[in-house]
């Protein structure tokens, strides 16, 4: 299993960043659309479509609304995403009493578009705005960041919830998460936005909204990951596939992101270190 993961991962980790980091904004937004529309295909199946005809019909769908959606302005959509997060909150909190509101197949199915919609056009709105923060002008490494922000996130709570964990953060959801790996994970992102910020010669007053912009991002990244769990316990599947050999699917890979990006989007949008662009 090891060696297939290893394998996995040498293999799609230059496609990821090449896509991501050296593409123009057009190549970006339908590389990013075609990654988002294989995670539709997963939430298909997570939404209780278990044959293949109603998980294609769902992707083409989807990919539709995301070409449909091109041009609508980013900042609307990532505000309705920060309410969306809210209400997940709620459900994970309640869950499985919650399970009554959302269980359908029609719910589950506009909750795929609700996580993913977001996170393609906040991904996309950050590639195309211009972007300041300390001496940073490229935004290409306001996108690197959100994901550093969820890989640490997810590293200190690895090594905090294996030294600390006790007190579990959802056992209904995600028996294996605690609280320990969650305080473990937000000193972990409170320490990048540290060294971040020193590594761009940021002011005093940049630090600390980065460290509050990393901390609010870092602590909706788990939402995202137990969002999926949930969904995934309701179903009675492991893994949201088996696209991706030795690590499950493509939503088990960007379950936080999908919930990070557009948070961290909105923030920094409305600290003025992001300028809003057209794609």
């Amino acid at each position: 299993m090891l060696k297939t993961r290893i394998i996995t991962a040498l293999i799609l980790a230059p496609i990821a960043v090449g896509g991501i980091f050296f593409l123009p904004p057009a190549g970006f937004a339908l590389f990013t659309a075609a990654i988002i529309t294989l995670g539709a295909w997963e939430w298909a199946n997570m939404a209780g479509f278990e044959r293949q005809p109603g998980r294609i019909g769902y992707a083409v769908l989807f990919a539709a609304v995301l070409y449909s959606l091109a041009g609508v302005p980013a900042v609307v959509v990532l505000w309705l995403a920060a309410l969306w997060w809210v209400v997940c909150f709620l459900l994970v909190r309640s869950y499985p009493g919650s399970s009554q509101r959302w269980g359908s197949k029609p719910v589950r199915a506009l909750m795929g578009v609700l996580v993913l919609v977001p996170a393609w056009i906040g991904l996309n709105h950050m590639r195309v705005s211009g972007f300041q923060f300390g001496t940073v002008e490229n935004s290409l490494l306001a996108i690197l960041y959100v994901f550093l922000i969820v890989w640490v996130a997810d590293i200190g709570a690895y090594f905090a919830g294996r030294a600390f964990g006790k007190a579990k953060l959802a056992p209904n959801v995600s028996p294996g998460k605690s609280w320990a790996g969650v305080y473990g994970g937000l000193v972990a992102v409170g320490a990048l936005a540290v060294v971040a910020s020193l590594l761009v010669s940021a002011s005093a007053a940049e630090t600390l909204m980065l460290i509050v912009a990393s901390l609010v991002t870092g602590l909706i990244s788990v939402l995202g990951d137990l969002l999926e769990s949930m969904l995934k316990r309701f179903r009675g599947i492991k893994d949201s596939s088996q696209l991706l050999p030795g690590h499950g699917g493509i939503m088990d890979r960007i379950d936080s992101l999908t919930a990070a990006i557009p948070v961290f989007a909105l923030i920094i949008t409305q600290l003025g270190w992001l300028t809003a662009g057209q794609f």
